[in-house]
């Protein structure tokens, strides 16, 4: 499947409240409560898109295939430090598009655009330990397992995977 990576819009909103409100991945991110159509309103539309402002960056991944024009997920850069030139990275991939190579493909146009335009030297995500399907594109796409988080979550301990240039 061939992807695009673009910024959020308000019609976006059905899919943010269907995917933020996705308790079977809470324990793999930050949230640990539902969020409102309005919560989300507000993110949309405070959001300027540029992570130098925000301190962070959630694009949505789109399916470039005409016949499709598919929303697929998301992907998030955040915890951005423009001194060290890092910045943390998380993605959803909605359930129905998991395990056709999305995530690989996201991790591709992710990076080119942080390592190339940003031009940051280290990504890094802190991945459950028990979510193998994540850790194996994380692996695949060249990062390195580096820090044992134990008890990082009620469920699993975590592993920060970090990729350099």
């Amino acid at each position: 499947m061939n992807i695009s990576l673009r910024k959020i819009e308000p019609t976006d909103l059905p899919f943010l409240y269907q995917w933020e409100n996705d308790a079977s991945a809470w324990a793999d991110g930050a949230n640990h409560n539902p969020l409102s159509q309005q919560d989300l309103r507000e993110y949309i539309s405070s959001t300027t898109g540029d992570i130098y402002k925000d301190g962070q960056l959630r694009l949505v991944i789109q399916s470039v295939r005409p016949q499709d024009g598919l929303t697929i997920g998301c992907v998030d850069l955040f915890d951005f430090d423009p001194r060290n030139r890092r910045a943390a990275l998380g993605m959803y991939i909605a359930p129905e598009h998991r395990g056709k190579g999305v995530g690989h493909e996201t991790l591709a146009k992710i990076e080119e655009y942080a390592f190339d335009f940003l031009h940051l030297r280290c990504l890094y995500a802190v991945i459950a330990q028990n979510n193998t399907a994540c850790s194996a594109i994380f692996e695949y796409a060249g990062y390195i397992p580096s820090s044992p988080l134990k008890s990082w979550t009620l469920e699993s301990d975590a592993v920060i995977w970090i990729k350099t240039r």
